[in-house]
């Protein structure tokens, strides 16, 4: 069948340089090659097929995951690739395995947690994967309550060991990636007890299974928790259930960096800050936040390049119907996902950024920004995800019946992405977290102590407490300095009215769990202010190619005000605009969907997937959607027969009318 470029016409409109846009996405040009080069080596390789995962049985699938695992390994070490192509080629894999944990989370906590020491024992093994490792913190009972856990480790000085024990069915290890069939060494969170006292909740190397055969040791039960929400999606995961019965392993095997225990059993508090846990933590948050923009943008790419290819009502005398993407109700749902699309990138470089610069603080020993960081890093985890996952849904109803088809890409994507809204911190518990750092701030706002950083703005809380938005005409909210004072006055207010009503409570807790609802929108209200002004900061540097900064401009734009229209509400009850301005913003808005339109697919393009990595027969980049789709309907295994199994058992009977009659 001839390929036809359907969406060529799009790209005829594009004003801007689509190659530029690349390398603005991509980071760099050296980054856009290194994607190019990898999406060309998995998509040209036939072990890395992936369009029937949603066919395959659990088990099928899941042994189908070890084959691409395997094989991705023996590439990266066959092509002698570099740690960024290796984790690029990962990513472009596209399916979640134990690999994730290892690389994701094991390698990074004993590198943040491990002495010297500890680190020069087993980082060699886990780089060369002769260890398998996963991160065993969440309990059947107890998720993002760390101090929660039931777990111990107690330390017996008489075998110079630790005896990691599950006391209660609900200190089972529950959910952690990567447990239930193949790691071999998990980093194991748990209450360490010496001299019969606790001293809270620290980590452990422990070794699982056998190196030999790969059998559970002696007093570890493990297992796979079952099948999980979607088709394929995180089914290919050996998500795991793990028990101790009083496993005992060596004392070296306490991660040692912040904290240790002597030969006597004394348990010693080094010089370096506990914070430094956090380091782990930012690192983990930093990389699910440029996990948000790429899933964003992955369903994105597909319902933009969908609605211009589909056309539904609107012909007039016999001509061509209109095509979705030309529907006002369609563009005010899509571009502001777009715009999301292009916020998140660009805030996940920043956080890339700030957890370099806080790495090199620790190891200067200053932890200043430690704080800070952890409080950026959970609130904007969790505004990126819950928009993402939500945005992911969201284009899969504009692609209105065939965005349910698993072929269309959606389904599985959203499968695959929604757990990130609850994994590494649930994301209201998250937003908690930032209330309890923006109290803080506000607090100490009389002691003379300037707020840094994200929180610099709120140094200005007397003047955005009074400001009134300079905003006469729509075209007033096209200037960055308007937007951000709005943002920084709703942010400020917010927070400052949560802290004056916690003051009135019979006490701060009290206060604060009563406030709580009020509390996650001051957080929210803060971390859509950082990406904002991050955005604008973007769009106000040096950007090479033709029209590119225009177009970044008016993403920005319809980002900001589309989060204002959002939350109309909140900017009006605070007295930050009066509902006139209100109006006005919603005027701009609709005027800037009306410039993005000829540019969608360009601006999508830019993303540069291969429709490998993309999955989807909607989001094809040729556009020739509906002869692929019958193609792929075709493969389904229930057209192997034309009549099916089971007729006549079940269906001629029941055409026949030949069933036995019986009286009860």
């Amino acid at each position: 069948m001839e390929e036809v470029d359907h969406l060529a016409h799009e790209r005829i409109k594009a004003q801007f340089d689509v190659d530029a846009m690349k390398v603005v996405w991509a980071g760099s040009k050296h980054a856009l090659d290194v994607a190019d080069r990898m999406a060309r080596l998995v998509a040209s390789d036939p072990v890395f097929r992936k369009d029937n995962r949603p066919m395959l049985a659990r088990k099928e699938l899941f042994k189908n995951t070890l084959k691409k695992a395997a094989h991705a390994w023996k590439r990266i070490n066959e092509l002698r690739l570099t740690e960024e192509e290796a984790s690029t080629l990962r990513v472009l894999v596209d399916e979640p395995s134990y690999v994730d944990l290892h690389w994701g989370m094991f390698v990074p906590a004993i590198k943040g947690q491990g002495t010297d020491k500890q680190q020069k024992k087993w980082l060699p093994l886990a780089y060369k994967m002769q260890i398998i490792g996963c991160y065993a913190q969440t309990e059947l009972g107890h998720g993002s309550n760390v101090q929660g856990l039931e777990t111990t480790a107690t330390f017996d000085p008489k075998t110079d060991e630790f005896i990691i024990h599950s006391p209660t069915l609900t200190s089972s290890k529950w959910w952690p990636g990567g447990l239930g069939k193949v790691s071999t060494h998990a980093v194991v969170y748990a209450h360490l007890i010496t001299e019969g006292k606790d001293h809270g909740v620290h980590g452990f190397i422990v070794q699982l299974r056998s190196l030999d055969n790969h059998s559970p040791l002696p007093g570890i039960t493990i297992g796979d928790i079952g099948t999980k929400f979607g088709n394929g999606a995180y089914n290919t995961m050996d998500n795991g259930v793990l028990r101790f019965d009083h496993v005992r392993i060596p004392r070296s095997q306490m991660l040692m960096r912040v904290s240790q225990v002597t030969r006597e059993g004394k348990f010693i508090v080094s010089d370096v800050p506990r914070q430094l846990v956090y380091g782990t933590m930012v690192y983990v948050r930093q990389t699910i936040v440029s996990d948000a923009s790429r899933a964003l943008s992955r369903a994105v790419c597909i319902a933009v390049r969908y609605s211009a290819v589909r056309r539904q009502f609107g012909s007039q005398d016999g001509g061509p119907e209109t095509q979705v993407i030309d529907y006002k109700t369609q563009q005010s749902r899509l571009f502001p996902l777009l715009a999301s699309a292009y916020a998140f990138r660009f805030v996940g470089e920043w956080l890339k950024w700030l957890y370099a610069d806080v790495t090199q603080r620790l190891q200067a020993n200053d932890f200043s920004t430690l704080p800070e960081a952890h409080a950026c890093t959970a609130g904007l985890k969790s505004l990126t995800t819950s928009a993402t996952a939500d945005g992911i849904e969201e284009c899969r109803k504009l692609c209105g019946g065939h965005g349910y088809l698993c072929s269309s890409g959606l389904p599985e994507l959203f499968a695959v992405y929604v757990p990130t809204c609850t994994y590494e911190g649930d994301n209201v518990v998250l937003l908690l977290q930032v209330a309890r750092f923006l109290m803080k701030t506000v607090s100490q706002l009389g002691s003379g102590k300037q707020p840094v950083g994200t929180t610099a703005y709120m140094g200005r809380a007397h003047h955005l407490m009074q400001y009134k938005c300079d905003v006469r005409g729509a075209e007033d909210w096209l200037k960055p300095s308007v937007i951000l004072q709005a943002f920084e006055a709703r942010a400020v207010r917010l927070a400052v009215n949560c802290a004056q009503n916690i003051s009135k409570a019979p006490s701060p807790e009290e206060g604060f769990s009563e406030l709580s609802a009020d509390l996650v929108e001051a957080a929210v209200a803060h971390c859509q202010l950082i990406v904002v002004s991050k955005f604008i900061k973007k769009v106000q540097q040096d950007i090479p190619g033709l029209g590119v900064k225009e177009q970044l401009q008016i993403l920005c734009n319809i980002y900001a005000l589309s989060v204002l229209h959002k939350h109309l509400g909140e900017f009006l009850a605070t007295g930050c605009i009066t509902p006139r301005q209100g109006s006005l913003a919603n005027d701009q808005l609709r005027y800037l969907y009306s410039q993005i339109r000829p540019n969608a697919v360009a601006l999508v393009d830019a993303f540069n997937y291969t429709d490998h990595y993309l999955g989807s027969v909607l989001g094809r980049y040729d556009g020739n959607v509906y002869p692929k789709l019958e193609e792929e309907a075709w493969k389904d295994p229930l057209n192997d027969s034309v009549v099916p199994d089971g007729y006549h058992e079940y269906i001629q009977p029941v055409l026949k009318q030949k069933f036995r009659l019986s009286r009860l």
